[in-house]
């Protein structure tokens, strides 16, 4: 007797397999997880996909094919809204895989992926370039990546939306995204400006934290040795264990001093403030001043949390829900007109948008970035 397999099912894997690697990392996901969810034997999975690193590339592929797709019938910049928003919704864990695990492909397939986006952006800048000609190129290009960075923030929502409603959102985010314009950024009072660091050698603790932030940020947790940190300061890898019982207690402290250095700068700003409106200001400033300076952080907060022993990982989730209920609430102050959800997913668009925007080159390399960063912001909360 033949025993026929259900049609779709390889769909029915990618499907699974996205979402426990968006939810628990790519790390922690095993090949007889995504099984179960599938309801068939490891076994049976290998004869669809030869491993997880196969797994991941097509996940990741499945979303880009829908979002080039969507990308290449646009006509308009509404157009592109409407492609970005319906992808982000349909495909919601494609920003985690893409930001955050697709760095643990083969060196080739990260090639490959890294084209596929340039290409997609060059079909978003046609389009917006035929309805803003007058803009350069540089702020072209910086205006459709920001655009989709802002989707992506609905990848980070620990619950979906409303899928309608958070089309529309995003529609608006995009529309508003891409109508900025960056005429006379830097000019001004510099807000959000990265200020030179402070000199004189720290203790080697703190050494130590800051080349574990960077070098996890840059090459992930598990391909970075003790004597790679210990050489980052100049010392041997053994005399890191003078400092930290292990890689893992190294990790976890790097991320609380990032985590307390953010909260100082950003609660101190909008504590200060007169009134919401000033607090929201102040708060974005001070945030894109913190981006700036510590991107390391960011990108090894996004990819890095998973790694961490359970206790230290639900603090380092309770931090970002507190994080963001503060900037909900701030917001909903400011533009009462909004709900919840629309604010939940305005604030994730703005973290996104902010933290690629420091870390992506060669816009990462602008001078007036800062300005930049702020107007975007502001566009995305819709308090321009």
């Amino acid at each position: 007797m033949v025993v026929r397999r259900p049609p779709g099912r390889r769909a029915q894997i990618l499907a699974v397999a996205a979402d426990r690697f968006h939810r628990s990392g790519y790390h922690q996901v095993s090949m007889t997880e995504v099984a179960a969810g599938v309801g068939i034997t490891a076994p049976a999975l290998y004869r669809h996909f030869r491993g997880k690193p196969e797994l991941l590339d097509r996940a990741v592929r499945l979303g880009l094919d829908a979002l080039a797709d969507g990308l290449r019938a646009a006509g308009a910049t509404a157009d592109l809204g409407a492609a970005l928003a319906a992808v982000a919704v349909g495909h919601r864990p494609l920003g985690t895989l893409v930001q955050r695990d697709a760095r643990l492909l083969p060196p080739a397939r990260r090639a490959a992926l890294r084209r596929e986006l340039r290409a997609d952006v060059a079909a978003m800048t046609a389009v917006l370039r035929a309805e803003r000609p007058e803009l350069p190129e540089p702020d072209v290009e910086l205006l459709c990546w920001s655009a989709l960075s802002a989707c992506a923030g609905l990848s980070y929502q620990s619950a979906a939306p409303q899928p309608r409603r958070a089309e529309a959102v995003l529609r608006e985010v995009v529309a508003a995204v891409l109508a900025v314009a960056f005429d006379g950024a830097g000019s001004g009072s510099g807000e959000g400006a990265a200020p030179a660091a402070v000199p004189g050698r720290q203790p080697r603790r703190e050494e130590l934290l800051a080349a574990a932030v960077r070098l996890f940020h840059e090459r992930g947790f598990d391909n970075v040795s003790t004597d790679q940190l210990g050489a980052a300061v100049g010392i041997s890898g053994p005399s890191v264990y003078r400092h930290f019982d292990s890689k893992a207690q190294l990790l976890a402290a790097s991320l609380v001093r990032s985590r307390e250095r953010l909260w100082h700068e950003v609660e101190g700003a909008i504590s200060a403030a007169a009134g919401p409106e000033e607090a929201l200001a102040a708060g974005l400033a001070a945030y894109v001043g913190f981006a700036r300076r510590n991107g390391d952080y960011l990108g090894a907060m996004l990819s890095e949390t998973e790694r961490l022993a359970p206790p230290d990982r639900r603090v380092a989730v309770d931090f970002r829900r507190d994080f963001l209920r503060t900037w909900v609430g701030l917001l909903r102050r400011v533009r009462p007109e909004y709900d919840a959800a629309e604010a939940r997913i305005r604030v994730h668009a703005l973290f996104a948008l902010v933290n690629d925007g420091v870390r992506n080159r060669p816009h990462s390399a602008r001078p007036d970035l800062g300005d930049c960063l702020l107007r975007l912001a502001r566009a995305v909360l819709g308090v321009s």
